[in-house]
């Protein structure tokens, strides 16, 4: 299973931990701007959690992934993503992005 993990400039980071394994990253831009960065992650573990932090560092939640919608296969989540950009003439755009090296 796959669930997908959303992080906004200037508001919060959502961070995968153990059992968790990213698998594509997907910068949203809107209008030219980037306004949130999604990172598909596969779930090897079901009890797994995930960290949000929030920019300012006022608070840490530790979230279980049994809370997170979740999708059967990459391109599922893939396809949820890009409803984003599916609507109108509205300028964004989903951009693919290289994951960080581990």
């Amino acid at each position: 299973m796959y669930v997908i993990l959303t992080s906004k400039q200037g508001q919060f980071t959502t961070q995968g931990g153990d059992g968790v394994r990213a698998m594509a990253a997907y910068d949203y831009l809107f209008c030219g701007r980037k306004t949130a960065h999604f990172v598909i992650a596969e779930l090897l573990d079901d009890t797994a959690r995930v960290r949000i932090v929030e920019e300012d560092g006022a608070s840490v939640n530790n979230v279980p992934v049994k809370l997170l919608p979740k999708f059967e296969t990459v391109e599922r989540a893939v396809a949820e993503l890009q409803t984003l950009t599916a609507f109108g003439k509205v300028d964004a755009v989903l951009r693919p992005v290289p994951l960080p090296v581990p």
